[in-house]
Formats: structure tokens, C-alpha cells, sequence
């Protein structure tokens, strides 16, 4: 790295204009699975790429979902991101992108458009961006499901991946991941007048309820970490009928495969309680674990750039979510995460980004991408060659 000082110094100069970036881009509401919301932060988002990146986006549409790539031809690094957000449209309205001294907040600010911001924004100090591949699919918060293929099929063309989720509210840079799982409980039952004859009906209400019970005794059977979480909740039509029928949504977190398998298992052999009662599962493992022994050499390579860079010192953490990076990490390419904004309060009301810190970040972000770009394979057998 030439001059890593002036690097640091180069983005610092460019800090107002990523608050403004990132006003816009947090304006600019990417609601999960709205089309002209998506499609028009996909515009917004390829001109800024363009002008980082020098070659236009390609726009890889999938079921009517625009995810944007920019390939390299000998791609050395992929950085890895999504501009989707969990929040429904018109949340901008009531929460709009607010700056407080050195703390912005607005939907999605953290999670992770000041990642966006900040990637590119490092991409524009970067001399040569000739190997560097970026991905940005938009429909990370709602599992991947369209996205996957082109996340592996990328990650297999590349020497290292850089995911720019958000770092942990201390600045640390995400090392290893759970991996996850998502399930669909359906409950059919029979129907009858709660009032009149109830004794006719199968209450799906009450099938469920004894399915909630049997998921808690299945996480609570698990290892350290491991969750097993009922989310989404519907049964019933009226108040006057019994339930014919209900859903459940079911969240599996766990730090190993092993772990996932059990539950997996476990979840697909539930059996109904009451008689008469049928049970569906439909989902299964969505993301396998992000292990920390791929992330290596890529910490150690951001640890020895943030020394020369003369910023605060760098950690790996354990991060209980998931992110696309597990994918790329489970087909073994070196993957570091976390490498976006410093900030908090992800998928909240109360949603942050550190602006004093997004400079630092930044010109961190380009020092990898200027390292890797260099080499041809980051393994953990070559970590004295390339730190």
C-alpha cells in the first residue's frame, strides 16, 4: 500500500459527500419484495457504481427482482452486499434520515446502506479496480432465495470475498456466522361454530399452540447458542368459528452444522397432538455456518492494513446472524464480514450509523481491496505471503 496515510487522508476529505450519499440512499426506501421500490434504487445505485467502478452494472434480473453485478474477468476479490431493507414503504415518512452530532439514523442506514456508501466510496480511492468483482443482490433480508446461484457462482471466480455488512456496534469485523434455517408449519384442522357445536370442530389454534411447545423443548435440547424461535403467527377466519386452519413461522439459529441437522431432524418429525390434526413442513437449512478458520488470513491481512492506516485496532467477532457470506464462506472461500458502516440497532426504530467512523472504514476497505488485488489466493497456508 502506498502511502496508507494519504489513503485515510483521502477519505476523510470525501465524508461530507458520504453523509449526503447516504442520505439519498436511505431516502431512496427498497422495501422487500416491491418492484418499483427496488427498481428504482437499483437505478440510483448502478450510477454510483458506474462512476466507482469506471464499466457499468450488469442487471441480473430474477423473478422480477433486479440484483446488480459487476464482474472482473480475472476477479481477485468480490465484495458482497445487499440494498434491500426490511422496512415496509412510506417508513421513511415517519423516520427520515436524521443526523445528531456524529450519529445518523433512518431506516436501513446501518443495514446496510452505509456499507453501500462507504464500498463504493472506497472503490473511488482504489487505483485499479480491474480485478475487483462487486454484487449487490436485493433480496438478502428475505433469505436469498433468487440470489443465491449468482452469490456461489461468483464467490467461485474469486481469490477472497469482502462482505460489507455493518461491523459490531465496537467497530470489529465479523469472523464467523450462525447458520440458519426457515420453516413453514401448517396446521389443517376442522371447522365448526365456536359457540354452538365446537366439540365438531379440530382446533388449529390449539394444534399449533402444542406445536409452539414442542419447538421450545427442541431448542432448549440443543447446544449452547442454538435457537429455535416461532416467529409468524395466523390461524382462524371469524371470531365465531373453530380454526380450520393455521401457520407458523419457525427462525432455527446454531453455530454448527451438526446443530442445524439436529433440528432439522427434530422439526420434521413433529406429529400432530390432536386427533384428526394433519402437520406440513415445508422449508429446511437456508444457510449452513460461516466458520472462523476461512476469515484468517483475511483478518489478519485487515488487522496489518488498519496498523498502517493508523486506526483502531481490529477484532474478529462471533456474529449470532446470518448474511450472504455464509454462502461463500460454505463453498470455502476465504470470507471476511462486517467490513461496512459502525453502527447498531439493526431491523429497529432505533437503527444507527457512526459517521466519524465511516472515513476509517472506508479507507480500510480500499487498503484490503488493494492488497487482495494483488494476490491470487488467499488460503490460511498462505498467510505469511500475503499479511
Amino acid at each position: 500500500m502506498d502511502n496508507p496515510r494519504r489513503l485515510l487522508h483521502a477519505a476523510k476529505q470525501l465524508r461530507e459527500d458520504m453523509v449526503d450519499r447516504l442520505g439519498t440512499l436511505v431516502a431512496c426506501e427498497s422495501a422487500p419484495g416491491s418492484l418499483s421500490d427496488l427498481e428504482s434504487c437499483a437505478d440510483l445505485v448502478a450510477r454510483w457504481g458506474e462512476e466507482a467502478l469506471g464499466r457499468p452494472a450488469r442487471r441480473v434480473v430474477i423473478d422480477g427482482l433486479p440484483h446488480l453485478l459487476w464482474p472482473a474477468p480475472d476477479q481477485r476479490v468480490l465484495l458482497l452486499g445487499h440494498f434491500d431493507t426490511v422496512f415496509p414503504a412510506g417508513t421513511i415518512r415517519s423516520r427520515p434520515f436524521t443526523v445528531r452530532e456524529d450519529v445518523a439514523t433512518g431506516p436501513g442506514v446501518c443495514d446496510m446502506k452505509a456499507g453501500i456508501v462507504q464500498m463504493f466510496t472506497a472503490l473511488r480511492l482504489v487505483e485499479d479496480t480491474s480485478a475487483v468483482g462487486v454484487l449487490l443482490t436485493c433480496d438478502e433480508e428475505s433469505g436469498s432465495v433468487t440470489s443465491r446461484p449468482l452469490i456461489e457462482r461468483e464467490a467461485r471466480r474469486s481469490a477472497a470475498v469482502l462482505v460489507c455488512e455493518a461491523a459490531t456496534p465496537e467497530g470489529h469485523v465479523k469472523v464467523a456466522r450462525k447458520g440458519g434455517s426457515v420453516y413453514r408449519l401448517t396446521v389443517r384442522g376442522r371447522a365448526a361454530h365456536a359457540g354452538v357445536e365446537p366439540q365438531r370442530g379440530v382446533n388449529a389454534t390449539i394444534e399449533v399452540a402444542h406445536q409452539v411447545l414442542a419447538l421450545r423443548a427442541l431448542g432448549a435440547a440443543g447446544s449452547r447458542g442454538t435457537s429455535v424461535t416461532p416467529t409468524l403467527l395466523s390461524a382462524g377466519t371469524t371470531t365465531n368459528t373453530v380454526p380450520e386452519s393455521a401457520s407458523l413461522a419457525v427462525d432455527v439459529r446454531a453455530w454448527t452444522r451438526d446443530e442445524l441437522e439436529r433440528v432439522d431432524h427434530g422439526i420434521r418429525g413433529l406429529v400432530p397432538h390432536l386427533p384428526e390434526a394433519t402437520l406440513t413442513v415445508q422449508g429446511g437449512i437456508n444457510r449452513h455456518p460461516m466458520s472462523p478458520e476461512l476469515a484468517r488470513p483475511l483478518l489478519e491481512l485487515a488487522q496489518s492494513t488498519a496498523r498502517q492506516l493508523g486506526i483502531p485496532s481490529l477484532a474478529g467477532a462471533h456474529a449470532a446472524g446470518a448474511s450472504d457470506g455464509n454462502f461463500t464462506a460454505a463453498l470455502g472461500v476465504p470470507t471476511l464480514d462486517g467490513l461496512g458502516a459502525v453502527g447498531g440497532g439493526a431491523h429497529s426504530a432505533g437503527e444507527y450509523v457512526c459517521l466519524d467512523r465511516m472515513p476509517e472504514r472506508t479507507a480500510l476497505l480500499a487498503g484490503l481491496v488493494d492488497a487482495l488485488s494483488t494476490v491470487e489466493r488467499v488460503t490460511s497456508q498462505r498467510v505469511d505471503k500475503v499479511a
